[in-house]
């Protein structure tokens, strides 16, 4: 396959390649008898970062984009810092079903119809509220709260000039780790009012820390936990 960039490729080695059809080897009846549960959502939802006017759409960052984690869908609710104006909020990517990690690069790829409902919380408004510390994605479900780290939480302000291309060759779980334990350290201080001391003994009995994906440039990291724990 010959790339955007007039590099060739005798396999498909890199997420997003474009691929002629007619040129590949098909195998058919692959993981025949396997019943994959369906779990349809957005791969991609967010809004357009500050920092650059025209940004690749692979790696997400501070303001979302693509996630890839497949709790973002019927029901859930996600929050994103608002950095322009507008927001210019973006979706994409449906998903049939897809694991955590992404691990070959794609998941099953669909095409989905959504209801959304865009609301509008003003910093001001949110006080005394589970929101009010929150500038980076975070998935709200009916039982949980999932906090979303990334390699590198704003890569575009982070890595430079050349942030769209160095991401790629500088994301890490171990990073992506860190930077959701440092989220759900700062969410369990701010909207459950607990010691920096109390929240990371929480993390280490009651927070589930999983990979989200580590197939879109700015590898993820998202940590959950369950709202029945706290008292009503």
């Amino acid at each position: 396959m010959i790339d955007p960039f007039g590099v060739a490729h005798p396999t498909i080695d890199y997420p997003g390649l474009p691929v002629d059809h007619g040129k590949t080897l098909r195998n058919w009846k692959v993981l025949e008898g396997v019943r994959i549960p369906v779990r349809p959502h957005f791969g991609v939802m967010g809004l357009a970062p500050k920092e650059a006017d025209f940004v690749n759409s692979v790696p997400p960052s501070y303001t979302g984009g693509n996630i890839d984690n497949w709790r973002i869908g019927k029901g859930a609710s996600m929050y994103y810092p608002v950095a322009v104006p507008g927001a210019l909020l973006s979706i994409g990517d449906p998903h049939a079903s897809q694991g955590d990690s992404e691990l070959c690069g794609t998941a099953i790829e669909c095409s989905l119809t959504g209801t959304f409902q865009v609301l509008l919380h003003k910093a001001a408004d949110l006080g005394d509220t589970p929101l009010q510390a929150v500038d980076f994605p975070m998935i709200e479900t009916q039982d949980e709260w999932v906090v979303q780290g990334f390699s590198h939480a704003n890569y575009l302000a982070e890595l430079g000039a050349n942030a769209q291309s160095e991401i790629f060759a500088s994301s890490s779980v171990d990073l992506a780790m860190r930077d959701a334990f440092r989220k759900m350290r700062r969410f369990l201080m701010t909207a459950k009012n607990l010691t920096e001391d109390e929240a990371i003994s929480l993390m280490s009995i009651a927070v589930d820390f999983g990979v989200t994906q580590v197939v879109d440039g700015n590898w993820g990291v998202h940590a959950i936990v369950r709202k029945s724990i706290f008292p009503s």
